[in-house]
């Protein structure tokens, strides 16, 4: 069984954990979120996500409600536990939508360059090898390190994006591709 801590009150798992009251207790977890399509324990609040672990499952339907709930929580110093069935695809992809909804919400006017999207994707390898993880199929930002991605923008609606502060900017839809040489 293991937890992860992502950051203060918020923590990541797979169902084990999940199911375990004096894990949960230790850590004094109040808001479950749940992955896994199984029945927790009783008595905390729980928000299901039911979505398979496929490729094209739309978990991206539930990254703002999730994103919301776990902004809430926090902001009551609960802590938050985020778990699937093993805690290596679906828990991980909903925390990661939160950071970054963390992160534009307290900064929306990033733009991080191609250069620094590089360097994020050597980062995410170095930290591979550095924690001994064995090679991915599929990289975060790439499966190569050499490959840059290709930022393609175009006038968007709704007005939804990464790169507009406000809607009465004007919005972009962001598309990263990659060479398929490099997949």
């Amino acid at each position: 069984m293991s937890v992860s801590q992502v950051s203060p009150g918020l923590f990541l798992s797979g169902l084990d954990s999940a199911l375990n009251v004096a894990v949960l207790t230790q850590r004094k977890i109040k808001l479950i979120v749940n992955v896994s399509g199984v029945s927790g324990v009783p008595g905390l609040e729980v928000v299901e996500v039911p979505v398979q672990d496929w490729p094209h499952s739309d978990l991206g339907q539930y990254f703002d409600p999730v994103s919301e709930k776990i902004h809430q929580n926090l902001n009551q110093n609960h802590n938050c536990l985020v778990h699937c069935t093993a805690g290596r695809s679906r828990s991980p992809a909903l925390v990661l939508a939160f950071l970054i909804s963390l992160v534009l919400e307290t900064r929306p006017f990033i733009r991080i360059n191609a250069g620094f999207w590089r360097q994020l994707m050597d980062y995410e390898l170095r930290v591979q090898n550095r924690l001994h993880l064995p090679p991915r199929s599929l990289s975060l930002f790439s499966s190569s390190p050499s490959s840059v991605p290709h930022l393609v923008l175009s006038p968007s609606s709704p007005p939804l994006s990464l790169f507009s502060p406000s809607s009465s900017s004007p919005h972009w839809d962001v598309m990263i591709t990659f060479t398929l040489s490099h997949l």
